[in-house]
């Protein structure tokens, strides 16, 4: 495993302003604040660090949406929520040392540097251990240090560690990362199955571990062995909605289950076209994300088309200012190497109406790997209440 250790200028609290601190700090009033963050260390973190600088230049442009971004080797940069979210709920504190598995672009490491004293960051891609070293030291975080190699093995020489942030998602917590967390520290990590993950908060207290259930998640496939042999395996031939009636609420937190990326969204008794309540989204900001997202693997060679339905209820829904800014459900397909193969539609609903069944058949790439789910107002304003959401899958002949 190659050791990569940065040696440049300390952390970065007063990196010079640049053409998109404007724009950060709007990302940072309306994207993390607006969403209950109120660290301040976490919040001067996040509008510090260059977010444009850990993608590449034809994605500059979207650097500051809350949206995933490919940085290759099928790998994503978190959406700037999701960073601020982890590490706020780590609680940081200047002196603290921290493992991150997972450097990936080195954004998250570079959030930490911010607050902490020391970052170690692991990656098991040696390409993106690599691009992250040059990037994170041409930006000056020499309190960031990376290894190429095998996050779930932590870093056992320079353990323990304070605080542990992982950001690939395991079925169950590694044991060296455990061994490597002091007493008393804490561990945010996503896991579960495949495309039904949900972030936990782990506390190491006499030894032992204490475990919360937070909200859910889904991050990109793992590399290596470990993605290859998750016991429970997706299967693609027969893609279907988890917790499409919405009622699924296991931690009573007032999210649903099994949808991850939720804004301004709530689960709603008020008439529910079925059972005791459906989902609510509720937006008066035009542009404004109010969203509910879920993953599934289908297989394009098997499957055809996917017959999906949904009822839908709405109150005063306008359009938002984009084009992307309408209340429906959006199906995004991609490949292998996670490229978008396009977007279908079910309902675009406006104006005022009870509830009304949306049913449509839609196409299935042949070289669909996987699908995105989205579903509420988007940037639309108005209320949108969702219920009974169904997928079925007509295989090919």
């Amino acid at each position: 495993m190659a050791l990569i250790i940065l040696t440049h200028a300390a952390g970065c609290p007063g990196q010079a302003r640049d053409r998109f601190s404007e724009i950060r700090r709007r990302m940072v009033a309306e994207v993390i604040e607006a969403e209950g963050i109120t660290n301040p260390l976490v919040l001067d973190a996040i509008r510090n660090v260059r977010r444009h600088e850990f993608v590449s230049g034809t994605l500059r442009g979207r650097a500051y949406q809350d949206t995933a971004l490919p940085i290759g080797s099928q790998q994503t940069i978190s959406p700037p929520y999701i960073v601020a979210y982890m590490t706020d709920t780590i609680d940081p504190q200047p002196e603290d040392r921290v493992l991150e598995v997972g450097t990936g672009s080195g954004y998250q490491a570079a959030v930490l540097a911010e607050i902490v004293k020391e970052v170690y960051s692991v990656e098991i891609v040696s390409a993106l251990a690599k691009s992250a070293t040059r990037r994170l030291s041409k930006l000056g975080y020499d309190n960031i240090k990376v290894r190429d190699g095998d996050g779930y093995e932590g870093w056992a020489e320079h353990a323990p560690f304070d605080k542990v942030i992982v950001t690939c998602s395991p079925e169950s917590v590694p044991q060296p990362l455990i061994d490597q967390l002091r007493d008393g520290g804490m561990m945010i990590i996503p896991k579960g199955q495949r495309y039904q993950q949900s972030f936990y908060l782990l506390r190491k207290e006499g030894g032992e571990l204490k475990e919360q259930k937070l909200v859910p998640t889904l991050f990109v496939p793992m590399t290596g062995a470990s993605e290859q042999q998750r016991r429970v395996q997706p299967d693609p031939r027969h893609p279907s909605i988890v917790n499409g009636d919405f009622e699924i609420d296991g931690n009573e937190d007032g999210r649903v289950d099994g949808w991850h990326y939720q804004r301004q969204a709530e689960m709603c008794s008020e008439k529910p076209m079925r059972g005791p309540v459906c989902l609510r989204f509720s937006n008066q900001d035009p542009g404004q994300l109010s969203q509910a997202l879920q993953g599934c693997a289908v297989s394009g060679r098997n499957v055809a088309a996917l017959d999906l339905a949904v009822w839908a209820r709405v109150d005063s829904v306008v359009p938002g200012p984009r084009t992307t800014d309408f209340a429906a459900v959006v199906i995004h397909f991609y490949d292998s190497v996670r490229r978008e193969l396009g977007v279908q539609i079910v309902g675009k609903w406006r104006g005022t109406a009870n509830w009304q069944q949306s049913r449509r058949r839609i196409p299935v790439p042949t070289n669909a790997r996987e699908i995105v789910i989205r579903i509420g107002l988007n940037g639309a304003t108005g209320t949108l209440d969702l219920d009974d959401f169904r997928m079925a899958p007509v295989l090919r002949r």
